[in-house]
């Protein structure tokens, strides 16, 4: 629906408008006499053309064409009148400042009246013969004779009158004349001249009789109504913009010099009298944005006046309250310009006041953020002194280490003031969801930040957070969508909730049986919350975290060493587990498998990253002791290999193998069992299990991918150990099963085993040979090595083609094996 309105106001809009096409319509009448001068005249130059004939041209075939003229007839005009009224005036003031001692007073006042006269009398002249523009410039340079006329005067018959109080004077009478001579020879920049210097009496006056700042200030308003006025009231589009930049630079001059003063007052008699300046200031943006037409021009005036309002309300409040109240004082103010939208005023101007109090809203909530931020930070300060007594307060216990913000009494209120509004004009806003974000975020604030305030019991602060952190999840359960989706207000109060309670454990580290009663407390609250299916995805791993937390702070209570308490800790892993695996199933079936109850598929894998990080946790606790390391590295793999079970989490079966296998290393380790075949064997003898039902489930698979890495794991170790061992007994068993892995590779003609076994074999054969080697190779001539090695490559020469063919064919060969 349009907003049509009141007739008042639409009469004065029309007069406005008409206003501006008498003036559009006075520029084009000027423009089109212009033109016909110019036509007449061109016509008078041009000879007659008798009926038939065709104006003269260049001569056919000369390839002549008529160039454009690069810069226009009325541009080079303008050009020329104003370059040479520049020069007439600097002439003038030349004249005026140097030759000036040549003549005698009498010669003075007749040669600059002479010259003043006649450039203000010649434009009427020139206007009688349609010459405006040479008349604009002549009256410039007229205007300019003026002020040099004025500054003669001072300096002839005036030498010992003060400056300021002269120019104030010369100002005003100069404006006053040069606003009656542009009205009535109708001439462009007189009046805009005439209402920029009109902008400097009263200040230079005030200057001059000495007033203070009070009074400056004031005069600085009263300018700026006088140019508001003007503005509203002027036809002239030079004019209004001439006064809308004078009346914006005295006006703002003067709010900053009032507010200025109202804040740096000493009693409360100052600061009422800065106050009311304030209240000046107000009404006069009130009064332009009212009949100034642009609307986006109007709201900037409320906003503005609205601050101002504020402003010195707050000067006031300054020096008569105490300092903790003057921000409620202020915001009590921002309120009340609330009331704005239940009156008649303009719409723009009351849209303006309410966006000046929201200003001043979000000023006074920043001026609670040291607070709540040391309230959100403080806590982690005190993790590096866990259980070392109960502080005095709750204050105490949160700001350890860090300076506390001054005037920080009143702050609770502030944020749950402020929180109040928002819930209040939320309906009436069409930024409603930002609304329901805010005000649940500044009542937590204030909720967090009001026992620090009060400076509660410590025991009473740790309820009164915990509070926090039941309402916030309540809130996110609440107000959840049926779609298991958190809403965004959801989703901030469960934030808010994480957040609070992560301070609170940190706050609750001062305390031996506070830490297990607040991570208790915790962690059943976020696993109700994890019940529903909006909040698990983030509660669920909260309360496995804080079970997590708690479980070490009971094995630090009783007294149990680190790898002990690891045990403890693994709990949280398998409590995991379970109920990743009752989510898991709500994938494909909705709630079939019982996963509505714990929040559904989006909640698995948080639930399991939350284990992995809590086995991760016990193993780090574990790993000074290898034989607790190895015990929590089987009960993890057990976990894992439950998780395994799943179907849609077989890939848990590579982690609980290579847990089970790590948890079997590290109990050899501290059996002190050195021999390599311990480690890989158990290795061994489950890849070649899993390679041979593999190769039964599928043929295509390579003897290579099915046992290779199987053997490989034992032989190869083995065949290192078995080069420095002396004894003779890993070297015969490692003989006899590479002896038996290349038996059973030709048995079932796979590839594989016939490299590695042979290749092991000969080996461990060349090993056992080396001391008799040795033995003949010193027992042999000089010579004979020589000798032996040319009879080789002779022979090798001489055979080369027939072992590449032999070579040829047994690489063809041990491709078709498997």
């Amino acid at each position: 629906m349009t907003n049509l309105p009141p007739p008042a106001e639409e009469l004065r809009f029309l007069d406005a408008e008409l206003r501006q096409l008498d003036v559009r319509r006075a520029t084009l009448l000027r423009r089109r006499a212009w033109l016909v001068h110019t036509l007449q005249a061109t016509a008078a130059r041009q000879p007659a053309l008798g009926p038939g004939t065709a104006p003269v041209g260049p001569p056919a075939g000369t390839g002549a064409t008529a160039r454009r003229p690069e810069a226009t007839a009325p541009g080079v005009q303008n050009v020329l009148l104003v370059l040479g009224g520049v020069l007439l005036t600097i002439a003038a003031i030349a004249f005026t400042l140097v030759s000036w001692g040549h003549l005698g007073i009498a010669g003075r006042a007749l040669v600059l009246g002479a010259l003043t006269v006649g450039a203000l009398g010649a434009p009427v002249a020139l206007l009688r013969r349609g010459l405006r523009s040479t008349a604009e410039a002549v009256a410039a340079l007229g205007t300019a004779l003026t002020v040099l006329d004025a500054y003669a005067l001072h300096e002839v018959a005036f030498p010992g009158t003060d400056g300021a109080g002269y120019t104030a004077t010369a100002s005003a009478v100069l404006a006053a004349l040069w606003a009656v001579y542009g009205v009535r020879l109708r001439l462009r920049h007189p009046l805009p001249l005439a209402v920029a210097t009109a902008h400097l009496p009263l200040l230079l006056g005030a200057i001059a009789v000495g007033a203070g700042p009070y009074t400056l200030t004031a005069v600085s308003l009263a300018t700026a109504a006088g140019g508001t006025a003007v503005a509203l009231r002027a036809a002239l589009l030079p004019v209004r913009i001439v006064a809308v930049t004078g009346a914006l630079g005295t006006g703002a001059a003067g709010v900053l010099s009032a507010g200025w003063l109202g804040w740096s007052a000493s009693g409360p008699g100052p600061a009422a009298r800065a106050a009311a300046l304030l209240l000046v200031a107000a009404a006069l943006a009130l009064v332009a944005g009212r009949f100034v037409p642009r609307p986006e021009i109007s709201v900037g005036a409320a906003f503005a006046a609205g601050l101002c309002v504020v402003a010195g309300a707050g000067g006031v409040l300054r020096v008569t309250v105490p300092g903790e109240w003057t921000v409620p004082g202020c915001l009590a103010c921002a309120i009340a310009l609330l009331a704005a939208e239940r009156t008649r005023l303009h719409h723009p101007l009351r849209q303006g006041l309410v966006r000046a109090s929201a200003a001043v809203q979000g000023f006074a909530v920043l001026w609670t953020l040291p607070l709540v931020a040391g309230c959100v930070l403080g806590p982690a300060v005190r993790g590096a002194g866990a259980w070392s007594g109960t502080p005095r307060d709750f204050r105490d216990a949160v700001f350890a280490g860090l300076p506390r913000p001054p005037y920080a009494g009143t702050a609770p209120l502030v944020l749950a003031v402020v929180a109040a509004v928002l819930v209040v004009a939320g309906h009436r806003t069409a930024r409603r969801p930002a609304v329901t974000v805010a005000a649940p975020v500044l009542g937590w604030a204030a909720a967090l930040v009001l026992p620090v305030v009060l400076q509660l019991p410590y025991a009473a602060g740790l309820v009164a957070h915990a509070v926090v952190v039941a309402a916030a999840l309540f809130f996110a359960v609440r107000f959840g969508r049926a779609d298991k989706r958190p809403s965004p207000p959801s989703l901030t109060a469960l934030l808010l909730a994480l957040v609070t309670s992560v301070g609170l454990a940190l706050v609750s580290l001062a305390s031996e049986p506070a830490t297990i009663a607040v991570l208790g407390t915790l962690t059943v609250l976020f696993a109700a919350a994890g019940l529903r299916p909006g909040p698990a995805p983030f509660a669920a791993p909260a309360a496995l975290c804080h079970a997590t937390a708690l479980a070490c702070a009971i094995g630090a209570s009783a007294g149990r060493p680190p790898h002990h308490t690891a045990l403890l800790v693994l709990v949280v892993p398998a409590v995991a587990a379970l109920i990743a695996s009752r989510t898991g199933g709500s994938r494909t079936g909705g709630s079939r498998t019982g996963g509505s109850r714990t929040g559904g598929s989006r909640a698995t894998v948080p639930v399991e990253v939350a284990g992995a990080a809590a086995g991760l946790l016990a193993l780090a606790l574990a790993a000074p002791e290898p034989p607790m390391l190895a015990l929590v590295l089987s009960l993890c793999g057990a976990v894992a290999a439950a998780t395994a079970l799943h179907p849609e989490r077989r890939a848990a079966g590579w982690a609980a193998a290579a847990l089970f296998l790590l948890a079997t290393w590290v109990r050899l380790a501290a059996w002190d069992v050195a021999a390599p075949e311990a480690y890989t064997l158990p290795v061994t003898g489950p890849a070649l299990i899993v390679g041979l039902l593999r190769r039964r489930r599928d043929a295509a698979v390579s003897s290579w991918t099915a046992y290779g890495s199987g053997l490989a794991v034992t032989l190869v170790p083995s065949l290192l150990a078995a080069w420095d061992d002396q004894h003779w007994l890993r070297p015969l068993a490692l003989g006899v099963a590479a002896l038996a892995v290349t038996l059973a590779g030709a048995r079932h003609r796979l590839q594989a085993p016939l490299v590695l076994g042979p290749g092991v074999l000969a080996l461990v054969a060349l090993h056992e040979l080396t001391p008799y080697l040795a033995q003949v190779v010193g027992a042999l001539p000089r010579w004979a090595p020589p000798a032996v090695a040319g009879l080789v490559l002779l022979v090798l020469g001489a055979t080369y083609e027939q072992r590449l063919r032999d070579a040829r064919r047994l690489r063809e060969a041990l491709g078709r094996l498997g």
